[in-house]
């Protein structure tokens, strides 16, 4: 399996004043990150985690063991960031990673942001919120109705940064051709349903850059009262190369005679010379003989002169 197309898009929102959001889209390693904490904290962390996914050597790691180090990684340096830096102290930050590789994709996550699995019609929600109307939920104290308009459904139970170790939650989900893993931050999935979702990726499934914009479009039209992040792509069959990419070659034939190549341009600053023109001989002679002419004439003149 590859990625045979990807995209990603990320708008403030209508409520916030800086976008505390970062993404990654380095095929086959993909990413979202929803910062935390006050001045531009949120930001820093982050940014942080996101150049972490990206510049991380984890060596020969593979799949799950991988995206598990990125995020060890990511913590380090987020919590190192907030320890050192009374600005930043307290920050923190969601991410959803996914990570492309052979038959399947491996998915790492911690908080609240979201990785979604779309095929054959229907979206699937891979990852579970670390948050806390979700572990109310799953303990049967809060309905899913209830937990749309809770006061503390901005509250999660896990973040990258907060402390010196996290807990990652770490699969991987085997891919078929067609596939298309969306990952967002809770600015979508607050403002906008399941089943809205579901029904613009279908809308626009041949298009993902006009999915991703319609998706945070609608986030806006609902109140877009946080960031809003979508990163989206889709998976395709190795051996399954689409039309659009597959390259014709001309008919066999004899090979042209190659043009002769024209000459270095002058260095840069330089004014170029033009060549010396070289005369035909008989146009040297000519000019032999009338040079001589004069001569003699010249000579005439001045004998002339002396015998007056």
């Amino acid at each position: 399996m590859s990625v045979s197309a990807f995209t990603a898009a990320t708008d403030t929102g209508r409520k916030r004043r800086r976008n505390e959001d970062a993404y990654v889209v380095a095929p086959p390693l993909f990413a979202v990150a929803d910062g935390m904490g006050g001045a531009q904290a949120g930001e820093v962390a982050s940014k942080l985690a996101a150049a972490a996914v990206e510049d991380t050597d984890v060596g020969q790691l593979g799949g799950v063991e991988r995206v598990e180090s990125l995020f060890q990684e990511a913590n380090r340096r987020v919590y190192e960031a907030s320890t050192a830096d009374p600005t930043v102290s307290g920050m923190g930050t969601t991410m959803t990673v996914a990570l492309v590789e052979g038959a399947s994709v491996a998915i790492g996550h911690v908080g609240d942001s979201r990785a979604y699995l779309v095929r054959g019609g229907r979206m699937e929600q891979l990852t579970d919120d670390h948050s806390l109307v979700a572990e109310l939920m799953k303990s049967g104290k809060l309905s899913p109705e209830e937990a749309e308009t809770h006061p503390q459904r901005a509250v999660i139970t896990r973040a990258l940064g907060t402390d010196p170790d996290v807990d990652v939650d770490a699969f991987a989900v085997p891919a078929q051709d067609g596939d298309v893993f969306l990952i967002c931050s809770d600015g979508l999935t607050t403002m906008v349903d399941d089943e809205n979702i579901l029904e613009l990726v279908e809308q626009n499934g041949d298009d993902l850059a006009r999915a991703a914009k319609a998706l945070v479009a609608e986030a806006n039209k609902h109140g877009g009262e946080d960031n809003i992040t979508v990163v989206a792509f889709r998976i395709a069959d190795v051996g399954d190369a689409p039309t659009s990419a597959t390259m014709t070659l001309p008919a066999a034939g004899p090979e042209p005679e190659p043009a002769s190549a024209p000459p270095p341009p002058p260095p840069s600053g330089s004014r170029s010379v033009p060549a010396p023109r070289t005369q035909p001989a008989e146009s040297r002679v000519r000019i032999a003989i009338t040079m001589a002419v004069l001569l003699l004439v010249a000579v005439l003149l001045v004998v002339w002169g002396f015998t007056r």
